[in-house]
């Protein structure tokens, strides 16, 4: 079965209570904990236009410990984009504290980063972080005294800071599924969901993503945003050969350049144009050509 793309379903369907079952099973299992949703929050920002370059698509939810949950995909490459996960985790922690709160009431976020491109250098396809203080001189990790504990109902110091996750699921070797996140993470690359499968919330994806379920509005839409990424994905490709080329010829100029200094170099010193050409493993042809055109 096809099922919709999950970013698609982010924008239209996931953002009803009746499909929270989804959501909330990805979130469990990211987060290897039962995750039940309060409610959606409004998101950072989803274009709906032909123009929009990047179609990236964010959801914001609050769960039933009041803690706040960002899930963002992102089809396009970005060089600053952990700025942008910082800056995304930071707005969303100064806009849901009131004025004049004690700092005890700043909600805990978590960010999810899920990445149809390789972001920043390593082997894995999946990455947490964590925010842990570890003494200079003695190596211990920061804790909490038993009155914060009490303050904050946290155990840990890392537990009150933002963590992130990004699932690069791009990179994805499908041949390769060893537990449930893997599964979901099948789901994201591949938009299918084998009989086999397990893991929370993609048997309720089966059947609220179905795509022959949309209506003819929502095929249509559906139909252009496919369309879109595929379009930004030709772009892309063209960009990146574009730019290959250039490295190509900058670089057969530069060796150009060192091939007629050698060659003006030799004959400067009275070194004949045939030991030149030998030496240099060059036509004479080519040795004469420069040295005629230096003396034109």
């Amino acid at each position: 079965m096809r099922l919709i793309r999950f970013d698609w379903a982010m924008k239209r369907l996931l953002r009803d209570k009746a499909n929270f079952g989804v959501l909330e099973g990805f979130l469990s299992v990211v987060l290897k904990e039962k995750i039940k949703i309060n409610r959606i929050l409004s998101s950072q920002g989803n274009k709906e236009d032909e123009d929009d370059k990047y179609n990236d698509v964010d959801i914001l939810v609050e769960n039933a410990k009041g803690e706040l949950i960002i899930v963002e995909v992102q089809n396009t490459k970005q060089h600053d984009y952990f700025h942008r996960i910082l800056y995304g985790a930071s707005k969303v922690i100064t806009e849901y504290i009131g004025e004049g709160e004690a700092y005890k009431k700043v909600k805990k976020v978590i960010s999810i980063t899920i990445a149809y491109f390789d972001l920043g250098q390593g082997e894995d396809y999946v990455y947490h972080g964590t925010t842990s203080f570890r003494g200079l001189h003695k190596g211990d990790v920061l804790t909490l005294s038993q009155k914060q504990r009490d303050l904050y109902n946290k155990t840990n110091v890392f537990e009150i800071y933002p963590e992130y996750w990004i699932i690069k699921a791009g990179l994805f070797d499908e041949e390769k599924v060893n537990d449930k996140l893997d599964e979901w993470i099948y789901f994201l690359k591949t938009g299918t969901v084998l009989e086999n499968f397990t893991a929370d919330g993609l048997a309720e994806a089966q059947k609220k993503l179905d795509k022959m379920k949309l209506t003819r509005e929502e095929r249509r839409e559906y139909d252009a945003y496919v369309e879109r990424l595929r379009k930004i994905a030709s772009i892309q490709e063209t960009e990146m050969e574009d730019k290959k080329d250039e490295i190509r010829a900058a670089r057969k100029e530069g060796e150009d350049y060192k091939e007629i200094q050698a060659v003006l170099g030799f004959h400067d010193n009275g070194i004949s144009s045939s030991i030149i050409a030998k030496s240099l493993h060059i036509p004479i042809e080519k040795v004469l050509e420069i040295i005629a055109q230096r003396n034109a």
